[in-house]
């Protein structure tokens, strides 16, 4: 039997999915002179139980929980596959066999896994976030409005005194949290243990000081045993969060810190970092929603998902995808987003951060709504007066947005929103 014939018989387009079956939504680009229906049955075979040829040892049992490419409607096409497949709880191994070989077959020229539909027996194998939205709002006692954050700018090259004293400043001026960025973890100028403990001390300054809640998204990211070490100075300086740039420490890594925080009862703040690398380009690789799935169901507790109107890429379209994929209790299915019921997994605080300042704040929430976590870095340390000004500023276009109030208006008794209109003006767009 050719290489072809075989790949071919991994696509049935008269089989519907099982309740147990995982479906995976791919687009496809054959390579030159490839079928579409061979380059579907390839991508079906090849991540499951196929190889480049047929098999002595391939037994009528195991043909039977082969991936089988159910449906091809020009260059989307699903895959269905038996939930015997797969480990449960182990999301490094679902992403070896779907987001796997199949990438650098011969037979594409483009691949993209679009999205994931997850049967229950799978789906309910993953703890999903610990607190989830509710759960945040209650660390901070705060029912309504959007929580806010600052990243220290610039994002690397401060003393681990610069930096609590930053955390000082945004506190006091009226933020929620504090965030690292991800790639400050524990260098030579600012070693993590030391800037950990000097920012949870002016962290528990700024609590007494305002009478509000604080808390510190500190980037353990490391190597495993070590990220579980930091996780746990966190966790005795009395810190409610931890971060985790989720894509470079990879999947196994952030289960094993879900592990650990769920034992020490502390959230998970998830940075996207390296999302892009194979995300971005629209032919290959895989998408931020199907990124965004995995997570929610591995369990962290807030996940950066765009903002449409700063400097990252991605539209008002994929930022509404992603918000249903990380906050609704269910999904429909439309043209590149399978349906999901996340059944008992929470919802994630989605995060909107990249290229904003005050004068975006009524566009955010008109955006997203309150559920979110705005987070800003040169639009608070960018201020003219300072970071303790930029955090007031926008604590202020919080507080008019939720009021109703024009900020023009707003910043006419309030100086330091003004001082950032002046700087940046108000996002009219």
């Amino acid at each position: 039997m050719s290489t072809k014939a075989f790949y071919s018989g991994f696509v049935n387009l008269k089989y519907r999915p099982t309740s147990d079956d995982m479906v995976c939504l791919f687009r496809v680009q054959p390579a030159k002179g490839v079928s579409m229906k061979v380059a579907a049955g390839a991508v079906a075979g090849e991540s499951s139980i196929g190889t480049w040829t047929e098999l002595t040892t391939l037994t009528k049992r195991i043909k039977k929980i082969g991936g089988k490419a159910f449906s091809i409607d020009g260059n989307y096409v699903k895959v269905a596959y038996p939930s015997i497949l797969f480990e449960e709880g182990s999301m490094p191994q679902v992403w070896s066999a779907v987001c796997g070989n199949i990438f650098g077959m011969k037979a594409t020229t483009g691949l993209r896994l679009m999205d994931i539909h997850w049967p229950d027996v799978l789906r309910d194998s993953f703890p999903g976030p610990q607190f989830g939205i509710d759960g945040i709002r209650k660390i901070f006692k705060e029912k309504k409005r959007p929580l806010i954050a600052s990243v220290p700018k610039p994002k690397i090259g401060m003393t681990s005194e610069e930096h609590a004293n930053i955390g000082y400043q945004v506190w006091t001026g009226g933020l929620d949290l504090l965030k690292d960025d991800e790639n400050l973890t524990d260098q030579k100028f600012n070693r993590f243990d030391k800037r950990a403990r000097l920012t949870m001390k002016m962290r528990d300054k700024a609590e007494k000081e305002t009478g509000e809640k604080k808390s510190y998204l500190l980037n353990i990211t490391a190597e495993t045993k070590e990220m579980l070490r930091r996780a746990k100075l966190s966790y005795d300086l009395g810190n409610e969060f931890v971060m985790v740039d989720i894509l470079t420490a990879g999947w196994s890594g952030l289960q094993s810190v879900r592990e650990f925080c769920k034992d020490h009862k502390m959230a998970i703040h998830a940075h996207r970092a390296f999302h892009a690398a194979f995300d971005r380009n629209p032919h290959h690789g895989l998408t931020m929603l199907a990124l965004a799935g995995c997570t929610r169901l591995v369990g962290t507790d807030t996940l950066h998902i765009g903002t449409v109107i700063g400097k990252l890429e991605g539209g008002q379209h994929l930022i509404d995808d992603l918000q249903a994929e990380i906050t609704k209790p269910k999904v429909t299915e439309h043209h590149d987003m399978l349906a999901n019921n996340w059944g008992k997994i929470k919802p994630l605080l989605p995060t909107s951060s990249g290229g904003l300042h005050p004068g975006m704040t009524p566009k955010l929430i008109e955006i997203f709504g309150n559920d979110v976590l705005i987070q800003m870095g040169g639009g608070i340390h960018g201020h003219p007066d300072g970071s303790k000004a930029g955090a007031m500023a926008l604590r202020q276009s919080i507080d008019a947005s939720l009021k109703k109030i024009d900020l023009a208006e707003y910043a006419k008794t309030h100086k330091e929103l003004k001082a950032a209109i002046d700087t940046w003006g108000i996002y009219k767009g």
